[in-house]
Protein backbone atom coordinates (compact mmCIF):
# COMPACT_ATOMS: atom_id res chain seq x y z
CA UNK A 1 0.00 0.00 0.00
CA UNK A 2 1.58 3.09 -0.93
CA UNK A 3 1.23 6.05 1.24
CA UNK A 4 1.65 9.44 -0.33
CA UNK A 5 2.06 12.61 2.23
CA UNK A 6 1.74 15.99 1.14
CA UNK A 7 2.14 19.33 3.51
CA UNK A 8 0.29 22.86 2.73
CA UNK A 9 1.65 26.12 4.22
CA UNK A 10 3.83 23.73 6.40
CA UNK A 11 6.63 20.70 5.58
CA UNK A 12 6.47 17.22 6.88
CA UNK A 13 9.47 16.88 8.75
CA UNK A 14 10.87 12.94 8.24
CA UNK A 15 10.12 12.46 11.96
CA UNK A 16 6.55 12.27 11.46
CA UNK A 17 6.11 10.90 7.93
CA UNK A 18 7.88 8.34 10.04
CA UNK A 19 5.20 7.76 12.36
CA UNK A 20 2.39 8.71 9.95
CA UNK A 21 3.78 5.23 7.94
CA UNK A 22 3.40 3.57 11.80
CA UNK A 23 0.20 4.30 12.73
CA UNK A 24 -1.47 4.28 8.99
CA UNK A 25 -0.74 0.11 8.93
CA UNK A 26 -3.70 -0.21 10.40
CA UNK A 27 -5.32 0.77 7.55
CA UNK A 28 -4.00 -2.41 5.71
CA UNK A 29 -6.24 -5.08 8.14
CA UNK A 30 -9.27 -3.14 7.29
CA UNK A 31 -8.78 -2.80 3.85
CA UNK A 32 -6.48 -5.54 2.18
CA UNK A 33 -7.02 -3.83 -1.07
CA UNK A 34 -6.10 -0.45 -0.78
CA UNK A 35 -3.86 0.78 -3.20
CA UNK A 36 -2.79 4.15 -1.98
CA UNK A 37 -3.64 6.59 1.04
CA UNK A 38 -3.13 9.99 0.07
CA UNK A 39 -2.14 12.43 3.52
CA UNK A 40 -2.22 16.07 3.32
CA UNK A 41 -1.17 17.50 6.01
CA UNK A 42 -1.92 21.92 6.44
CA UNK A 43 -1.04 24.37 9.03
CA UNK A 44 -3.91 27.25 9.42
CA UNK A 45 -1.10 30.21 10.26
CA UNK A 46 -4.08 32.83 11.54
CA UNK A 47 -3.32 32.92 15.45
CA UNK A 48 -7.30 32.73 16.52
CA UNK A 49 -7.70 29.45 15.51
CA UNK A 50 -4.27 28.04 17.35
CA UNK A 51 -6.80 25.44 18.74
CA UNK A 52 -7.24 23.96 15.57
CA UNK A 53 -4.31 25.08 13.62
CA UNK A 54 -2.86 21.53 12.55
CA UNK A 55 -5.22 19.47 9.75
CA UNK A 56 -4.54 15.98 8.68
CA UNK A 57 -6.92 14.62 5.84
CA UNK A 58 -7.06 11.43 5.22
CA UNK A 59 -8.21 9.64 1.78
CA UNK A 60 -8.04 5.57 1.13
CA UNK A 61 -8.14 4.81 -2.53
CA UNK A 62 -9.47 1.55 -3.42
CA UNK A 63 -11.53 -0.69 -5.33
CA UNK A 64 -14.34 0.37 -3.94
CA UNK A 65 -16.21 3.65 -3.03
CA UNK A 66 -12.95 6.49 -1.50
CA UNK A 67 -13.05 6.19 2.22
CA UNK A 68 -11.64 9.83 3.74
CA UNK A 69 -11.59 12.00 7.20
CA UNK A 70 -9.72 14.74 8.43
CA UNK A 71 -9.26 16.35 11.65
CA UNK A 72 -7.59 19.56 13.35
CA UNK A 73 -6.29 19.51 16.55
CA UNK A 74 -3.62 22.42 18.32
CA UNK A 75 -0.52 19.64 17.76
CA UNK A 76 -0.23 17.67 14.14
CA UNK A 77 0.20 14.28 15.91
CA UNK A 78 -3.54 14.55 17.93
CA UNK A 79 -4.97 15.64 14.98
CA UNK A 80 -3.53 12.23 13.01
CA UNK A 81 -4.83 10.31 15.74
CA UNK A 82 -8.40 11.71 15.54
CA UNK A 83 -8.64 11.81 11.64
CA UNK A 84 -7.03 7.66 11.87
CA UNK A 85 -9.73 7.04 14.39
CA UNK A 86 -12.71 8.04 12.13
CA UNK A 87 -11.05 6.30 8.70
CA UNK A 88 -10.69 3.62 10.63
CA UNK A 89 -14.58 3.71 12.13
CA UNK A 90 -15.82 4.38 8.79
CA UNK A 91 -13.77 0.93 7.29
CA UNK A 92 -14.88 -0.94 9.71
CA UNK A 93 -18.32 -0.22 8.32
CA UNK A 94 -17.19 -0.49 4.69
CA UNK A 95 -15.99 -4.02 5.60
CA UNK A 96 -19.13 -4.82 7.37
CA UNK A 97 -20.84 -4.01 4.67
CA UNK A 98 -19.48 -6.31 1.64
CA UNK A 99 -19.82 -9.11 3.95
CA UNK A 100 -23.25 -8.20 4.28
CA UNK A 101 -23.78 -7.74 0.25
CA UNK A 102 -21.35 -10.51 -1.15
CA UNK A 103 -24.16 -11.98 -3.29
CA UNK A 104 -25.09 -8.44 -4.68
CA UNK A 105 -24.58 -8.07 -8.38
CA UNK A 106 -23.53 -4.54 -9.00
CA UNK A 107 -25.60 -2.28 -11.57
CA UNK A 108 -23.53 -1.54 -15.01
CA UNK A 109 -22.27 2.11 -14.59
CA UNK A 110 -23.78 4.90 -16.79
CA UNK A 111 -21.76 7.56 -18.18
CA UNK A 112 -23.68 11.04 -17.29
CA UNK A 113 -21.72 13.25 -19.52
CA UNK A 114 -23.00 16.46 -20.60
CA UNK A 115 -21.96 17.79 -24.03
CA UNK A 116 -19.27 20.03 -23.38
CA UNK A 117 -20.13 23.63 -24.21
CA UNK A 118 -18.18 26.17 -26.01
CA UNK A 119 -16.23 28.35 -23.95
CA UNK A 120 -17.58 32.00 -23.53
CA UNK A 121 -15.14 34.56 -25.42
CA UNK A 122 -12.83 36.12 -22.63
CA UNK A 123 -13.18 33.10 -20.97
CA UNK A 124 -9.83 30.97 -20.13
CA UNK A 125 -10.23 27.18 -19.21
CA UNK A 126 -7.49 25.15 -17.97
CA UNK A 127 -7.98 21.17 -16.93
CA UNK A 128 -5.34 20.39 -13.39
CA UNK A 129 -5.10 17.67 -11.57
CA UNK A 130 -7.39 14.71 -11.04
CA UNK A 131 -9.80 16.11 -14.27
CA UNK A 132 -10.60 19.06 -12.59
CA UNK A 133 -11.64 22.15 -14.91
CA UNK A 134 -11.03 25.37 -13.76
CA UNK A 135 -13.23 28.11 -15.71
CA UNK A 136 -11.99 32.21 -15.10
CA UNK A 137 -14.71 34.63 -16.60
CA UNK A 138 -12.63 36.89 -18.48
CA UNK A 139 -10.65 39.98 -16.07
CA UNK A 140 -13.22 38.45 -13.18
CA UNK A 141 -11.87 37.10 -9.84
CA UNK A 142 -14.77 34.18 -10.09
CA UNK A 143 -13.31 30.97 -10.61
CA UNK A 144 -15.12 27.92 -11.81
CA UNK A 145 -14.09 24.32 -10.64
CA UNK A 146 -15.59 21.16 -12.45
CA UNK A 147 -15.11 17.67 -12.14
CA UNK A 148 -16.80 14.97 -13.83
CA UNK A 149 -17.58 11.48 -12.09
CA UNK A 150 -18.77 8.05 -13.44
CA UNK A 151 -22.67 7.72 -11.81
CA UNK A 152 -23.28 4.52 -11.03
CA UNK A 153 -27.23 3.98 -10.05
CA UNK A 154 -27.68 2.83 -6.46
CA UNK A 155 -29.89 3.28 -4.02
CA UNK A 156 -31.05 6.29 -1.63
CA UNK A 157 -29.67 3.68 0.99
CA UNK A 158 -26.69 2.53 -0.78
CA UNK A 159 -25.79 6.91 -1.16
CA UNK A 160 -26.43 7.49 2.00
CA UNK A 161 -23.84 5.46 2.75
CA UNK A 162 -21.22 6.24 0.39
CA UNK A 163 -21.98 10.20 2.06
CA UNK A 164 -21.15 9.22 5.12
CA UNK A 165 -17.56 7.06 4.06
CA UNK A 166 -16.52 10.71 2.73
CA UNK A 167 -18.05 12.60 5.70
CA UNK A 168 -19.43 14.76 3.07
CA UNK A 169 -22.64 16.90 3.97
CA UNK A 170 -23.92 15.95 0.42
CA UNK A 171 -23.99 12.83 -2.45
CA UNK A 172 -24.83 13.38 -5.89
CA UNK A 173 -26.15 10.14 -7.74
CA UNK A 174 -28.34 8.67 -9.89
CA UNK A 175 -31.55 6.95 -8.26
CA UNK A 176 -31.63 2.78 -9.29
CA UNK A 177 -35.47 3.11 -9.21
CA UNK A 178 -36.50 5.77 -11.08
CA UNK A 179 -32.86 6.92 -13.11
CA UNK A 180 -33.44 10.14 -11.97
CA UNK A 181 -30.48 12.69 -10.75
CA UNK A 182 -30.81 12.99 -7.05
CA UNK A 183 -28.70 14.59 -4.36
CA UNK A 184 -28.62 13.47 -0.53
CA UNK A 185 -28.00 15.95 2.25
CA UNK A 186 -27.53 15.78 5.57
CA UNK A 187 -29.92 17.69 8.05
CA UNK A 188 -29.98 18.65 11.43
CA UNK A 189 -29.71 15.83 13.92
CA UNK A 190 -29.64 11.93 12.67
CA UNK A 191 -32.06 13.39 9.69
CA UNK A 192 -31.36 13.43 6.09
CA UNK A 193 -33.12 15.03 2.93
CA UNK A 194 -33.21 13.73 -0.72
CA UNK A 195 -33.75 16.24 -3.93
CA UNK A 196 -34.45 14.47 -7.43
CA UNK A 197 -34.46 16.60 -10.77
CA UNK A 198 -37.79 15.36 -12.90
CA UNK A 199 -35.80 15.25 -16.53
CA UNK A 200 -37.90 17.10 -19.63
CA UNK A 201 -37.85 14.99 -21.77
CA UNK A 202 -37.67 16.71 -24.97
CA UNK A 203 -40.18 15.86 -28.23
CA UNK A 204 -40.86 17.45 -31.42
CA UNK A 205 -38.93 20.78 -30.82
CA UNK A 206 -40.38 20.76 -27.35
CA UNK A 207 -39.73 20.11 -23.92
CA UNK A 208 -42.28 18.34 -20.71
CA UNK A 209 -42.05 17.46 -17.80
CA UNK A 210 -42.19 13.52 -17.45
CA UNK A 211 -44.47 12.10 -14.36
Amino acid sequence: MEIVVAGRHTEVSPRYRAHLESKLAKIEQLAPRAQRVDVLVSHEPNPRQSGSSEKVELTVVDKGPVIRAEASADDAYAALDLALGRLLERLRRARDRRKDHRNHTPLAPVDVRPPEPEPEPDTQVVTGEDGVVETMLGDSPVLIREKLHQAQPMTVDDALYEMELVGHDFFLFVDAETAQPAVAYRRRGWSYGVIKLDVPVVTGGSSRATG
